[in-house]
């Protein structure tokens, strides 16, 4: 017994000392001609069954045995890139993919998903990258996200000219929608005929209609994620469009070549300008008109190879006014949202990623009328602070580990009306504005078990709290205060 355990020791030991080193390579994948870092893009390994794809912010992380290697980078409207590799030491390898359509002698088609769905135990992801948004017949002349997203299977509109979605029975509200990390509350221009995403300023969209991952919360339905574009780094571009009823512009190029970049993108409509004409000076109706415009803008910095800042920003607001000289009658409906995003990448070795990232988001709503010497006015808006820390962690070959927290702190603003009659201003009973503290932290693992066996299991918890004094008054059924 004795002999069988000591053989059974140097058997052990001696698949120790003779098992091959393994080493890790990780970079970012980037687009050749414009440096933007790309998304969801493929690199395997060349005869072999391993791979992973980039990050929501385009790194990678990938373990092998010590030896020589070809690598294959892959991304939906780019050349297909092969890159030979000897692996003696852990390694940064950037890789850099040009756009277009690689073209073989031979073309073989197949049924197999683009998204290759059914591989993955993330199911019901999609990603969508802008060139294939575009891709698609515009309304209007103006491509909008929304609607192509409507187009994809267990998606449909919340009713003609809304852009909100239903995904899989869930109502519009259910469904997380984010800019750069920062929560959108209203997507719609045009009391919802178009959505609020400037297609010349999105790099890409990620949609998950199930099975959410453990770094979303809050939602029930599905995610809907957007990332900005970071600005060419390479050179500088302008391009715009006309449309029917709105054009749009935007310029972008480095500051300092391959360092730091920028974008700005601004949209309008000019609904008001086409009908001005039609709207004598003296019509009752003079100073009447709609329009909506947009402002997208980001920068970016890189101090190092390890260390990445970007800033970056949205305002859009629709304007509605009517006026109707002889009642002597003037109403004025604005509303829109403001985001602004502070972000920080680090890659602390091969192996760990961490995204830091600061997020200020608001919504407002408001509705005044004067008439003669009455007037009323009607404001309610949501406006959030969010902190949160994202790590990806790849601490062996077949794992992929992701943690994080989130923390928001809330202001909302239900309903606030206010008068005035002559002299007499009137505050009648109003819900009083509310705070509140949202937290959560989470864990989640990709684990590939083998060739045929993939686990994507994850752990959420998360805390809400309403802060601050408030009251709540007794009320009877015509709305008058009886305490």
């Amino acid at each position: 017994m004795k002999k069988l355990l000591i053989f059974f020791l140097l058997m052990l030991a001696g698949n120790f000392l003779f098992a091959q080193k393994k080493f890790t390579l990780s970079g970012y994948i980037k687009d050749a001609s414009s440096g933007e870092t790309l998304i969801g893009a493929t690199l395997s390994v060349k005869g072999k069954s391993k791979g992973i794809s980039s990050n929501q912010y385009g790194f990678y992380s990938i373990t092998l045995n010590e030896g020589s290697y070809t690598l294959i980078g892959s991304f939906v409207g780019y050349f297909t890139q092969q890159i030979k590799v000897d692996l003696t030491a852990d390694s940064l390898l950037n890789i850099s993919l040009l756009p277009g359509t690689s073209l073989s002698e031979e073309v073989i088609v197949t049924a197999r998903r683009r998204d290759n769905n059914v591989k993955n135990a993330q199911m019901g992801k999609v990603n969508l990258p802008i060139e294939q948004i575009k891709s698609i017949p515009a309304f209007l002349g103006e491509v909008d996200l929304l609607k192509v997203v409507q187009l994809l299977p267990g998606i449909r509109n919340a009713g003609e000219g809304s852009a909100g979605i239903y995904v899989r029975g869930g109502g519009p509200d259910q469904n997380l929608i984010m800019l750069d990390d920062a929560v959108v509350y209203n997507t719609g221009h045009l009391f919802g005929f178009f959505s609020i995403f400037n297609s010349d300023a999105i790099k890409n969209v990620t949609l998950i209609k199930g099975g959410m991952p453990a770094q979303y919360g809050g939602r029930l339905s599905s995610v809907l994620d957007i990332s900005m574009k970071e600005g060419n780094n390479q050179q500088h571009q302008m391009e715009g469009g006309i449309g029917l009823i709105a054009s749009r512009f935007s310029v972008q190029g480095p500051i300092v070549k391959d360092k730091s970049s920028f974008i700005v993108s601004a949209r309008r409509t000019y609904v008001d300008a086409i009908a001005k004409p039609f709207i004598s000076k003296t019509s009752q109706f003079n100073g009447s008109g709609y329009y909506f415009y947009d402002l997208n803008a980001k920068l970016n910095y890189k101090f190092s190879e390890k260390d990445r800042v970007f800033l970056s920003g949205y305002f859009g607001r629709d304007v509605f006014d009517f006026v109707n000289g002889r009642q002597s009658l003037d109403v004025n409906i604005p509303w829109g949202n403001a985001t602004g995003t502070l972000r920080w990448n680090h890659v602390f070795n091969n192996k760990l990623f961490a995204n830091t990232t600061a997020v200020y988001n608001d919504y407002n709503f408001s509705f005044s009328a004067a008439q003669n010497n009455f007037s009323v006015k009607l404001a309610s808006g949501i406006r959030d602070v969010s902190l949160k820390q994202d790590y990806d962690f790849y601490p062996f070959s077949k794992h992929k580990l992701k943690f994080g927290f989130l923390y928001t702190y809330h202001r909302f603003t239900p309903s606030v009306v206010s008068g005035r009659q002559d002299s007499i201003a009137f505050n009648p009973l109003n819900a009083q504005v509310k705070f509140a503290h949202e937290g959560a932290v989470y864990l989640q693992d990709d684990w590939e078990i083998n060739d045929k066996w993939n686990i994507n299991a994850g752990l959420r918890y998360s805390a809400f709290q309403q802060i601050g004094a408030y009251k709540i008054y007794k009320t009877d059924a015509d709305g008058n205060r009886t305490d």
